[in-house]
């Protein structure tokens, strides 16, 4: 129950949801318990006039009596089909008020995780695979939501009616109630006992549940992959036997639940046997009516339900606390990127790295080592290297998906001084692995650019070399793409994360290998459209090509996370080093090809 003191301040924002709900659950458990004693005095009723009506036999009383009889039963009749009718209403009102109280709660509290790996950082989506995010957000919270709704509303139920029921009862006969009451402990016993049991088998039950996730998003996720290498039956068997596991795990906590039900309904009804045997003594020594057994009996019945639900309930409650658990994992990870200061002072684009060094905390790989640079606002520089110098890891960092060790610099002002989103939006970033929304062209060129016209849409489509492109489409800008972009080629994909990159006018544009899926002839249209946009802006292009490096002021070439060399162009190829190298072997290539 620990894990679930986190939605405390859920419970206390809707506190009116639940004190109403509570009042509600009262006055129908009320007129749920009144019908018992008209039950009672009905009967004493019917029972009394047989008596005198027997005592009056051929008297003209006899018919009087029989009269007066036929109009009071209709009288009790009518009352209690009008408490059932007002319990009815007011139980509508206990759903009316705890059960919506349980949907805002699961609304805020998917917006609370959501929110929350939106600010988390990008060590911790390395660490955890999408399946097991989505089946927090989505099975987990399911879960909580069945204990703030129904669990709760049952336990409210279950408290309010024995008090109740056991007040009345005691009123009645406390010697009765005592046996009545009887049993109640074993069933405490029982209960306490198979909760641990059904806990440990929830919180498996979930775990499985995640890897199921994960299993079906990878498959639908490389669809592509998964035909041209004809393993639909692999991924198949793979699923199927995650899912039998699924089951299995399943089954086991359906046999625990099931031993609640049986056991109640014996416990049940030997409270029955009870109530007749030891009720039947009572009424022999006068201390007792039949119209008391009788309500009794009805008493006993009105807690059938309640205190079998007692199995369902907890059974709920262990399962949202392992649900609720797993949620605050995620809920209590902390992020370190964030800002000392929140600075948001204009950004001229100067770019300062001083000794920095950073090792990825997943893997214990080193991206970068002593890496120093000097960047003067507005001008370009190309970083190249082979795959694993640690291109994309300085992209990273210039973006601050991650802090490394040493220290960036923006304009003389550290890093992490600035507010982070503020940051991010004076950079246009082109991430080397293009990810595209299900969304139509246009919107995904507008994506974090803010208000925009059409024409300044259609500029940075024509600087990426995709208009032509855009226009052969049927319904041009309006197109919808599919999952990740699907419906583009490698190319275009690349090129429309360019103009979105490009039409935000950011002080800083990041290049991340962004030409990697385009031909010779598109790369040149491309870098000839750039070297116009990148003349008042900080431009950092990271390429394995070395015609993607020539626009550049000056090119930086790295091995293993470190400088190997570093210059202009002319410089580099009469030096003779590693960038000369590539050169020839790249423009052979070229040749060849």
């Amino acid at each position: 129950m620990k894990a679930l003191a986190h939605l405390n301040k859920y419970l206390l924002k809707y506190k009116w949801y639940l004190v109403l709900g509570t009042v509600f659950t009262i006055i129908s458990n009320l007129f749920g318990i009144l019908p018992a004693q008209i039950v009672r005095q009905s009967l004493d009723l019917v029972k009394d006039t047989l008596d005198v009506y027997f005592a009056f036999q051929g008297s003209s009383l006899q018919s009087g009596i029989r009269d007066q009889f036929y109009t009071t039963i209709p009288y009790f009749g009518f009352l209690i089909l009008l408490m059932a009718i007002m319990k009815g209403v007011f139980l509508f009102m206990v759903r009316q008020t705890i059960i919506v109280m349980s949907r805002h709660i699961e609304f805020d509290l998917k917006n609370e995780i959501y929110a929350k790996y939106q600010e988390l950082p990008m060590r911790f989506f390395k660490q955890h695979n999408t399946g097991d995010l989505m089946a927090r957000i989505s099975e987990d919270v399911g879960k909580v939501r069945m204990y703030v709704g129904p669990a709760l509303m049952y336990g409210i139920n279950l408290v309010v009616l024995i008090v109740l029921v056991i007040s009345y009862m005691l009123s009645v006969s406390p010697k009765l109630t005592f046996y009545v009451l009887l049993p109640l402990p074993f069933l405490s016993v029982a209960i306490y006992y198979v909760n641990s049991v059904i806990m440990k088998r929830s919180e498996q039950i979930q775990a499985q549940l995640s890897t199921l996730s994960t299993d079906a998003q990878e498959t639908f996720s490389g669809i592509r992959v998964i035909k041209t290498f004809v393993q639909e039956s692999f991924f198949a068997d793979k699923f199927r036997a995650g899912a039998d596991e699924f089951k299995k795990r399943s089954l086991k906590l359906v046999k625990v639940d099931s031993l609640f039900y049986p056991l109640v309904m014996v416990l049940v009804g030997l409270s029955n046997v009870l109530v007749i045997y030891v009720g039947g003594q009572e009424i022999i020594n006068g201390r007792l009516t039949a119209g008391n057994i009788a309500e009794f009996i009805i008493y006993l019945n009105m807690m059938t339900w309640p205190v079998m639900a007692i199995g369902w309930t907890t059974s709920q409650v262990q399962r949202a606390a392992a649900s609720q658990q797993r949620i605050n994992e995620f809920l209590n990870e902390k992020t370190e990127i964030v800002s000392r200061k929140k600075l948001m002072t204009e950004v001229k684009g100067k770019l300062s790295f001083r000794d920095v060094r950073f090792v990825y905390p997943d893997s214990g790989i080193v991206g970068l080592d002593r890496f120093n640079l000097e960047v003067a606002a507005g001008e370009s520089v190309a970083i190249l290297g082979t795959t694993g110098s640690g291109k994309s890891t300085l992209a990273n960092l210039i973006v601050r998906m991650y802090d490394p060790e040493g220290e960036i610099r923006v304009d003389d002002v550290p890093l992490k001084d600035y507010e982070v989103s503020y940051i991010r939006r004076q950079i246009g970033y082109v991430p080397q692995e293009v990810f595209l929304f299900s969304d139509t062209i246009e919107n995904n060129v507008r994506f974090g650019a803010g208000e925009l016209t059409m024409e300044e849409v259609e500029q940075a489509v024509k600087d990426a070399d995709l208009y032509d492109n855009i226009q052969g489409f049927p319904e041009g800008f309006q197109t919808r793409l599919g999952e990740r972009g699907i419906t583009l080629s490698g190319g275009q994909k690349q090129r429309l994360s360019i103009a979105r990159a490009i039409v935000r006018q950011p002080k800083i544009l990041v290049l991340d290998d962004s030409l990697s899926a385009v031909d010779t002839h598109t790369e040149n249209v491309i870098l000839n459209n750039l070297s116009r946009i990148m003349k008042d802006k900080t431009s950092v292009i990271i390429s394995h090509r070395v015609s993607s490096a020539k626009l550049a002021d000056k090119i930086v070439v790295l091995d293993e996370g470190k400088i190997v060399e570093s210059g202009t162009h002319e410089s580099l190829m009469n030096k003779g080093g590693v960038y000369f190298e590539l050169h020839e072997k790249q423009l052979k290539t070229e040749e060849l090809s």
